[in-house]
């Protein structure tokens, strides 16, 4: 089981996943969306570039998923569309990825006889926690366009579980963080505008908490949960078992860059009253006892190599920090 194809390669996580696999002496097979510019998103930025097969493509369309899956042991299903504030202006494009493209990978997976498949949900899917920390039980609630959509594969991937006993496990993890993730998330946006001299930053809400996860904890639980018969059929979540508050998150950036930049309160970047999810906080209990993953980078420990990266000019340039990314 060592031909891995991982859909949403070119993007945040997946660029890492991607690393780490080949790491661990896996063939892999990227996936990256594909664009008349022929350009491979973050995978253009690996070190690993001349040792992996990518392809470019659409998981909107099944055909096209049906040969991407063909000599296929294990599918890491990353791809999709994941900012929350773009899914109140686009919500049908979210339904198409998100659902349908996770409906076509199952399906072309289940005819190519694929052996796993790690489908990736999201913590949004929880809402604002009704109980912490949040376990697998908690009660779904699609508190945006977006969660909902996710919502929706989420089903989809544990329907053909269910129906066709595809081999899948649902991941959910938490809020990741690190090198390569989009300014649209806060931890970017703010390491990245302080990188750039800012002086004063806009920001929507700082209130709510989150339980925050450096990406290469988040890439070593998806491979923990694809070599473990035991989570098949299951629903597992990557969470780091804490929280902490925008806020303090947002003070504890400054004291490490030691900045002294001002935030102002920006009402275009409050999510819409119900729409906001005010408190995560994962109960990683299921995984620690299925797989023994637990996370190895403590925040204070991600946010440093985090701020490290956004520090190098090169890295720096891909980002315009004097637009606010929806």
């Amino acid at each position: 089981m060592n031909r891995v194809l991982v859909t949403g390669a070119d993007g945040f996580i997946g660029s890492h996943l991607v690393e780490l696999l080949v790491d661990n002496g896996f063939q892999v097979r990227a996936l990256s969306q594909y664009n008349s510019f022929n350009h491979w998103g973050w995978l253009e930025n690996t070190r690993c570039l001349k040792q992996i097969e990518v392809i470019c493509g659409d998981i909107r369309d099944p055909h096209f998923c049906k040969l991407i899956t063909k000599d296929i042991d294990i599918i890491f299903h990353l791809a999709a569309l994941i900012a929350i504030p773009y899914s109140y202006s686009a919500p049908d494009s979210y339904l198409e990825t998100n659902a349908k493209g996770t409906l076509n990978i199952c399906q072309a997976a289940l005819e190519n006889k694929v052996t796993r498949i790690v489908h990736t949900s999201t913590s949004e899917v929880y809402g604002t926690a009704k109980y912490v920390p949040i376990d697998e039980h908690h009660p779904l609630q699609p508190q945006s366009p977006y969660s909902a959509s996710k919502i929706a594969a989420d089903s989809m991937a544990m329907s053909f579980h269910n129906s066709f006993e595809l081999p899948l496990t649902i991941a959910r993890p938490f809020n990741t963080y690190g090198p390569r993730q989009s300014a649209r998330a806060v931890i970017p946006t703010i390491i990245s505008q302080i990188a750039a001299g800012a002086q004063e930053i806009k920001l929507g809400d700082l209130s709510p908490t989150r339980d925050f996860n450096y990406v290469t904890d988040t890439c070593r639980g998806f491979i923990a949960l694809a070599q473990n018969d035991s989570c098949i059929g299951e629903t597992i979540n990557i969470a780091s078992n804490s929280e902490i508050s925008i806020a303090d998150t947002l003070d504890l950036i400054k004291k490490i860059m030691a900045s002294n930049v001002e935030f102002i309160s920006d009402e275009t970047r409050i999510r819409p009253a119900q729409s906001e999810v005010f408190r995560l906080f994962g109960d990683n209990s299921k995984i620690l006892k299925l797989t023994g993953h637990k996370a190895e980078y403590s925040i204070e420990k991600g946010l440093e190599k985090t701020i490290n990266w956004f520090c190098n000019k090169d890295n720096l340039s891909h980002y315009k920090t004097d637009i606010y990314n929806r």
